[in-house]
């Protein structure tokens, strides 16, 4: 069996820990690198009930996109929700290791596992990293549809595609317009839109829109929005990380067991629908 060491050596090769945003928080967590690993459970956020998860399957690895302290603190108490988690983890043996803004900028990263899950082509970084002299990694991705869709119908294919959430996905624009190139970004991605304007794209499908920056962007531009659940459009990403670290581990002869985690850890449990919308009553 491998040492932690050694996996956490390979997750590093895929997402170099150097490429994440400075405010970043990513990199291993807590854990023995000379323990040995045997079972690896990816999830997106480091929450007690994937802990508890991990626990129940015997992993002895986590992986996650989200930090679990993207800042500084003074405890890691039990008593605390962070703490319990540390604590749980530590209890159990089980190491934490999160890749977050470094899993955003890879080739292949969030977003092409965003596209692939939607079916969709994927033609260049959206924000590209200009340290990259191929120009395959970076922020976001542009792609292209093999087909014409309409807004809603690229709408409807993504909330079939994407892990059910209550808020499902919600569109600004006309939803008749035809998209034939759409940006996305898996997270939060109003901060792009300077760069999906100038992308030229039909659509832009991303996380946690904003009233003011999607009002904004809807003045300056036919552009079409749709906006899914933060956890939704990063979840992709685990299958893909998953099935990376699969192929490493078969390569090295590891024989890693690796999931991933299908509990839905979107903080939002229940839409109510408008009766009628834009309508007061």
């Amino acid at each position: 069996m491998p040492r932690l060491s050694e996996v956490i050596a390979a997750l590093d090769s895929l997402w170099p820990p150097e490429r994440s945003e400075d405010w970043d928080a990513v990199g291993t967590v807590c854990g023995d690198p000379d323990g040995e690993v045997t079972r690896v459970l990816f999830a997106v956020d480091p929450v007690q009930e994937i802990v508890d998860e991990a626990v129940k399957l015997a992993a002895d690895l986590l992986v996650t996109h989200h930090p679990l302290y993207l800042r500084g603190t003074t405890t890691v108490a039990a008593s605390t929700f962070k703490g319990r988690v540390v604590h749980t983890l530590i209890k159990n043996d089980i190491a934490l290791h999160v890749a977050h803004t470094n899993a955003d900028q890879a080739d292949p990263g969030v977003s092409d596992a965003l596209a692939g899950a939607l079916d969709i082509r994927v033609v260049r970084p959206l924000v590209p990293d200009p340290t990259d002299p191929e120009g395959r990694r970076g922020l976001g991705r542009v792609c292209e549809l093999d087909h014409p869709l309409t807004v809603r119908e690229l709408a409807a294919r993504a909330a079939e595609r994407l892990p059910a959430t209550a808020q499902g996905i919600r569109v600004a624009g006309d939803a008749a317009a035809l998209v034939r190139t759409v940006a996305v970004s898996g997270g939060s991605g109003d901060s792009l839109f300077d760069d999906v304007r100038a992308a030229g794209v039909d659509a832009f499908l991303t996380a946690d829109l904003r009233h003011h920056p999607a009002s904004e962007a809807r003045a300056h531009s036919p552009l079409a929005l749709l906006d899914a659940a933060h956890w939704a459009t990063e979840w992709p990403w685990c299958e893909l990380a998953a099935s990376q670290l699969d192929e490493i581990s078969d390569r090295n002869g590891w024989g890693l067991r690796v999931h991933v985690s299908k509990t839905v850890t979107d903080p939002w449990t229940t839409h109510s629908p408008s009766l009628s919308p834009g309508a007061p009553n």
